[in-house]
């Protein structure tokens, strides 16, 4: 509604399977008056069969995949409000394989409901439920002791909980927890003070969802914009859309510009094209300087007695998401605000057992694992701990090649030093070239274009890879493979790799490019050029040939496969020859980077 200005609450309810999450969720919003009547109905249809009557769990459980497995599976996000407030829910999953799935509900949540059957105890998961949380910098926990009627409402099984949960509280620096006794499918506790529990003077769930302070980091205060994109319509006056991470501001405020450190003053502010005076976290804005400034996306806009750290080194939790484990010193994608950097993970001080806090040594992360780690990026970050200020402490990890997010960190603390080159800085304004990795299918192009690929996306480099089979895909879908269609395709490749290269970009071919007259046209067309001779004996050619390309040609069953029915002609004088039947992965990359730093003068 206009001029809303309850406060908002984002939380988080997490258990064990069967614990009654969404059983308790769908009862709030039940006894709250909280669902549409035509809600209600179709759940009331749904649990007809069910001997206990009504499922409030149908309320939030959606997905057919968890009806027919009687599990939630993904986070299910619901939006309420009461009188009092307004309130996000996160009913996440609570089987360990979907740890990310929580860690992903949790990221945003400001209180964590934690479900624990009466019956049961305190089990291992919610250990790690309640340590995931706090790592995602939660620090307000309702500990839901549920299913209390099934142990006769006894006081004693409650305080035996609240004991064992408190004692691993204490552990988690600042966490406080509130406990509740429940019986969500009658609504015990819920949003109504329950009889059966007169030994019980705390809150009700919903009451303590309402009254809580709403804890905020204490950085939230500080003001942070970090610049999306800069708007100059028709060549009008420019300003800067964005979304204010933290902090407020307002017109005639002055604002710190990063990293250039100038300052100015905020001359107007638009939300939703209209202008307004101010404007607060988490608003997305269009706002004017009083000042031209050289603010791109990326750039950040701060208040001047409060700048973030900048540091491109810096401790950090990091959660691990992909089934591809995690390699110390390997080139990703760092996302912080609004920026891409490439960034390694140069240590991992220990991984985490979310169950019991241990840390261990580690050489790498699995799926689902969590680390204490140190990354040095090739470009500083504003990097604040993610205790103080989650817009600026927390960030993704992106596969450069796939584009696949596989992590997500908290920034404890920047550090001093870095070890990492100046070539981003170097490349800045250098020039660029092509790497033309030539060879017969299975040779190893591929790999190692994507091995080299990475070394130059760590040392900061611009690169860009040009994969044959993948261009084939896309640019030449009209083309077969005769001569005339083979040429063709080498020179839609090299017209790509030319426009790349003379804006500074390291291009990376890798096409089998069969014909010596061909690819001296691209050398001459090019320009900047190095040609990489990719090869192996035949016969281990044909070993690697998962795709059976080879046998097939033999059979008779395709044609036109280079260096059999169709020629190859290897190059004559390649500045780099890589024989991979005789060399490791490693050896071919140090031959192409060596080539690369003589032809640039060291430079990359």
């Amino acid at each position: 509604m206009a001029g809303d200005t309850r406060e908002l609450l984002r939380f988080l309810t997490a258990g064990s399977v069967d614990d009654g999450k969404s059983t308790l969720i769908g009862r709030l919003l039940h006894d709250a008056n909280l669902i549409y009547q035509d809600q209600m109905a179709a759940v009331r249809r749904a649990s007809a069969a069910s001997p206990g009557g009504v499922d409030f769990s149908l309320v939030t459980d959606g997905l057919r995949a968890e009806r027919e497995q009687g599990i939630t599976i993904d986070v299910a996000y619901r939006y309420f409000a009461t009188a009092r407030r307004k309130f996000i829910v996160a009913d996440a999953p609570g089987h360990e394989q979907y740890t990310r799935n929580m860690a992903t509900g949790a990221s945003t949540a400001a209180l964590a409901v934690l479900l624990i059957d009466a019956r049961k105890g305190v089990k291992p998961q919610t250990h790690r439920h309640a340590a995931i949380a706090w790592m995602m910098g939660i620090r307000d926990f309702a500990i839901v002791v549920n299913k209390m009627d099934l142990a006769g409402f006894a006081e004693e099984v409650f305080r035996r909980v609240e004991a064992d949960v408190s004692a691993f509280l204490a552990r988690l620096g600042g966490a406080r927890a509130q406990f509740i006794p429940c019986c969500a499918p009658r609504g015990d506790n819920v949003v109504y003070r329950s009889e059966a529990t007169p030994w019980y003077a705390g809150p009700c769930l919903l009451e303590h969802l309402e009254t809580t302070p709403i804890a905020a980091g204490r950085g939230a205060e500080r003001l942070r914009f970090p610049v999306q994109l800069v708007i100059r319509p028709d060549g009008g006056e420019r300003s800067y859309g964005g979304q204010v991470a933290s902090g407020a501001l307002k017109v005639g405020d002055p604002v710190l510009a990063m990293p250039s450190g100038r300052e100015a003053r905020i001359a107007g502010v638009v939300v939703g094209g209209r202008e307004v005076d101010s404007a607060q976290a988490p608003l997305s804005v269009a706002i004017r300087l009083d000042r031209e400034l050289d603010l791109g996306r990326g750039d950040m806009l701060a208040e001047p007695e409060s700048p973030p750290v900048v540091s491109r080194r810096f401790a950090a939790t990091l959660l691990w998401m992909s089934a591809t484990p995690l390699g110390v010193g390997r080139p990703y994608l760092v996302k912080h605000t609004t920026r891409y950097v490439c960034a390694s993970v140069v240590r991992i001080a220990g991984a985490i057992d979310p169950a019991t806090l241990a840390r261990r040594p580690a050489g790498a992360l699995a799926l689902n694992e969590f680390a204490d780690v140190e990354i040095e990026a090739h470009q500083p970050l504003y990097a604040e701990p993610y205790g103080e200020n989650r817009a600026t402490g927390a960030f993704i990890v992106v596969e450069p090649i796939s584009n696949e997010t596989v992590g997500a960190g908290m920034i404890s603390a920047a550090m001093a030093g870095s070890t990492q080159p100046e070539a981003a800085q170097a490349w800045g304004a250098g020039q660029g070239m092509t790497l033309w990795f030539t060879g017969m299918t299975c040779a190893g192009k591929s790999t190692l274009s994507k091995a080299v690929y990475e070394k130059l996306w760590a040392r900061g480099c611009k690169v860009e890879l040009l994969d044959g089979d993948v261009v084939r895909q896309h640019l030449s879908r009209d083309l077969g493979f005769s001569k005339a269609d083979r040429d063709e395709n080498i020179r839609r490749l090299g017209f790509m790799a030319e426009v790349l290269t003379r804006n500074g970009v390291i291009v990376l071919v890798a096409a089998i490019s069969p014909y010596r007259q061909t690819r001296r046209e691209m050398r001459e067309r090019i320009g900047g050029f190095l040609e990489v001779y990719v090869h192996a004996p035949l016969d281990v050619l044909e070993q690697r040939d998962r795709n059976g390309i080879y046998r097939r040609c033999r059979a008779g069953e395709i044609h036109g496969v280079s260096g059999l029915d169709d020629p190859y002609e290897p190059p004559l004088a390649a500045e780099v020859e890589c024989r991979t039947d005789r060399e490791t992965l490693a050896e071919s990359v140090d031959k192409v980077l060596r080539a690369v730093d003589e032809r640039l003068g060291g430079r990359a």
